[in-house]
């Protein structure tokens, strides 16, 4: 999971920096809502995988974490909240233990194999007991030119930051790729990456997560997810795991 926790690192970056960070706060937590609302659950215990404004946009002070830096855990507890963090490793022991957990930012994504990405859905289905939120694009129907670059974004406060997603595909596996971010900060440029990664599809998400005991999967049809350094939507995607769900 270092790549991943390297990843949102770089959103965390983005967050700091901007001028807007209530308003993305806000509209976080209206996702939130609308999912909560119709798994008809607000969960007390979530897992958060990665740094994810929905961390702040939760309404509990209290949270669990995994899959963030040390520094990012600073932040989080000087920003207010109070949270308990888990190595990645550990988690398999924490079985059933959390409502939710909420793997955002193409979390699935983030393998060197498909039985990685296995691994990976068995684990976060284990440890919930009601639902898991995840956010994936469509990569069935995704135009080609959307293959190597992600749409750039700038964040804005006193000075601009740019980052820009370079995607380069592996020449033997259509299915792999690694993923470079340059930030670019004024006249300065920082390179984060290379950072593996594997396509994800909604039917693959399906199966293994169905396989892994979800009893519903579900791709929200009126809500979608924006990441902090890229201007594309990601779908958000719920996997139940009891009767709350909506089958």
């Amino acid at each position: 999971m270092t790549d991943f926790i390297g990843y949102t690192d770089i959103l965390l970056n983005a967050y700091k920096h901007s001028a807007k960070q209530q308003e993305i706060i806000t509209k976080k937590a209206e996702l939130l809502n609308e999912i909560y609302e119709y798994q008809n659950l607000v969960p007390d215990t979530v897992l958060f995988l990665g740094f994810s404004p929905w961390i702040l946009a939760h309404p509990n002070k209290k949270c669990t974490v995994s899959c963030i830096s040390a520094d990012t855990a600073e932040f989080l507890k000087t920003a207010g909240k109070d949270i308990t963090v888990i190595d990645y490793s550990d988690l398999k022991n924490y079985k059933k233990k959390f409502e939710c957990v909420i793997a955002a930012d193409e979390f699935f994504t983030f393998a060197k194999s498909e039985q990685d990405q296995l691994e990976q859905i068995n684990l976060v289905c284990s440890l919930a007991t009601d639902f898991a939120i995840t956010t994936l694009k469509d990569y069935k129907n995704q135009d080609f030119k959307d293959k190597e670059f992600s749409a750039p974004i700038a964040v804005k406060n006193k000075s601009n930051k740019i980052f820009l997603e370079h995607h380069e595909y592996d020449h033997t596996d259509r299915h792999a790729w690694a993923t470079s971010v340059y930030e670019i900060t004024d006249d300065q440029l920082c390179v984060h990456g290379k950072f593996r990664r594997r396509q994800m599809f909604f039917k693959q998400l399906a199966k293994f997560s169905m396989d892994a005991g979800a009893n519903h999967f579900l791709v929200q049809k009126n809500i979608m997810y924006k990441s902090l350094i890229k201007k594309n939507y990601e779908h958000i995607i719920t996997i139940g795991m009891d009767s709350y769900g909506h089958q």
